[in-house]
């Protein structure tokens, strides 16, 4: 029966985005565009600069006619690539669009493709030596006897003082060239498998609070265990098992003593003659190894303190009551959708006829070439009235729209320090508008929620775009108040 289960579940594996990658039908141009874009060189890319190169290489292989042709877009592969899993998306904070970055199992499909064709023997003897040395710490560090442990430390002493006495001497046993560049690119290959379990930590922080939201808006009582926790002031994600090792381990790399003897070891390795052996990616992984890790360290233990913040602020803000309604209400559905499915089945008639979509077959000799005179364009520019903005349009733009409402909060919140109320025009004039009309709709959105709305009142507001023009727009009149100040925290 152990074959079944092992099918089973590779089944399952092949639905995850690795083996998707492996198995795709482009699979080589798909790995070998993303490793060139997210894993060679820049590990994060903005949207704009991504499309763009992307759509440079797509060029340049649908120029040749000998590779298979890549009809699609940029931001068509680019979004399917999303949907699939192979590529992940973020809008950091205080950044004007969103990077994206390869996926953890997107990554280790290219990696596993690209060690394909290293050839790499069953057991070397660099791997044995680490093997052996992992093992021989293991044994004394896990020892319990004081006499064994002292036996161990003799032993120790007495090989290193017959390793002096041989150095005196003149003999000294150094590795040569061949063992040498066979340990270093080891130790590369070790090295370069760590830098990416920062990005797994990464996965498990955003794990870890997806789990403790979902807890909280789940649980029915006044008080779950991580609601009560996070009341009484525990940093839950940073107390959890995986904060705990990652803070113990940045503790670890932030230590001045082991960066400098980790710095020294790395120029005495880099000045042996063996290392001219290395390629000029493998000196160059080498030589930049400690910023890498510091740079990817801190960019997880900044996700760490957000996610810590984040939750900390979705409890005080009692936003997770709103999302526990939600939920209710959702499940409320849920079971009444199910009392009426017999009743109901889904073979009924609905009473309306849609028509099908369809698709005009035309022969080939009926099309005609695209005359562009035909399709001119008047070149004369009309200008507009002020553009009027209705609260019912604000929240259609709001759902088809990535605003910052983050930057637009704390802006109001800074600003009603210093002054009772506050209306949109008056908060335009004091701070600058970072996406244009997107930060109007944002504002007025905040309104309908955490402001006052004047009834049958307008007011002009006024901003400068990314063009640097001046720009009007006629809206309903809305106050922020200090009374409310605390709901924009």
């Amino acid at each position: 029966m152990k074959h079944r289960a092992r099918i089973a579940r590779y089944r399952l594996l092949r639905e995850q985005p690795l083996w998707k990658l492996l198995a795709a039908d482009q699979a080589p141009e798909v790995a070998g565009l993303l490793h060139t874009l997210l894993l060679e060189g820049e590990r994060r890319l903005p949207a704009a600069v991504l499309h763009a190169r992307l759509q440079q290489m797509l060029d340049e292989l649908n120029a040749d006619q000998l590779l298979r042709e890549l009809p699609r877009t940029a931001q068509a592969y680019v979004a399917h690539w999303l949907a699939q899993g192979w590529l992940e998306r973020r809008l950091p904070e205080g950044a004007a669009q969103e990077e994206y970055e390869l996926s953890t199992q997107a990554t280790q499909a290219i990696r596993f493709v690209n060690g394909l064709e290293q050839a790499r023997s069953a057991a070397t003897e660099s791997r044995l030596a680490l093997v052996i040395q992992q093992l021989s710490q293991l044994a004394a560090l896990t020892e319990s006897d004081p006499d064994a442990r002292l036996s161990a430390l003799r032993d120790e002493r007495d090989r290193i003082d017959a390793e002096i006495a041989r150095v005196a001497a003149g003999r000294v046993a150094a590795l040569d060239g061949k063992r040498a560049l066979e340990r270093a690119r080891q130790v590369i290959a070790l090295a370069d498998e760590l830098t990416e379990d920062f990005r797994r930590v990464r996965d498990d922080f955003e794990r870890l609070n997806r789990e403790f939201r979902e807890r909280i808006i789940d649980d029915e009582g006044e008080r779950g265990e991580v609601l009560a926790r996070l009341f009484a002031g525990v940093d839950v994600i940073g107390d959890s098992d995986a904060g705990r090792s990652f803070q113990a381990f940045w503790a670890l790399l932030n230590d001045a003593e082991q960066s400098a003897q980790l710095d020294a070891a790395l120029e005495t390795v880099l000045a042996r003659g063996f290392a001219r052996r290395l390629d000029r990616r493998e000196r160059g992984f080498l030589r930049g190894l400690t910023a890498t890790m510091l740079e990817r360290g801190g960019q997880v233990h900044d996700v760490l303190q957000h996610f810590a913040r984040s939750l900390r602020g979705f409890v005080q803000s009692r936003g997770y009551l709103e999302q526990r309604r939600l939920n209710q209400l959702l499940k409320q559905a849920q079971a009444e959708a199910l009392q009426l499915r017999d009743r109901l089945p889904a073979q009924r008639g609905i009473g309306r006829e849609l028509m099908l979509s369809t698709s005009r077959l035309r022969s080939l000799s009926q099309w005609r070439l695209h005359d562009p005179r035909q399709q001119r364009v008047d070149g004369g520019i009309v200008r507009n009235d002020t553009a009027a903005i209705s609260l019912d349009s604000v929240g259609e733009l709001v759902a088809a729209s990535e605003i910052d409402f983050r930057g637009l909060r704390r802006d109001l919140y800074e600003l009603l320090e210093a002054q009772p109320r506050l209306s949109i025009a008056q908060a335009l004039q004091q701070r600058a508008a970072p996406q244009g009309l997107g930060s109007v709709i944002g504002y007025l959105s905040l309104g309908t929620r955490h402001g006052i709305v004047a009834a049958d009142e307008y007011e002009l507001a006024q901003w400068r775009g990314g063009d640097g023009q001046l720009r009007r727009a006629r809206i309903p009149l809305v106050w922020f108040t200090q009374e409310k100040r605390d709901e924009l925290a």
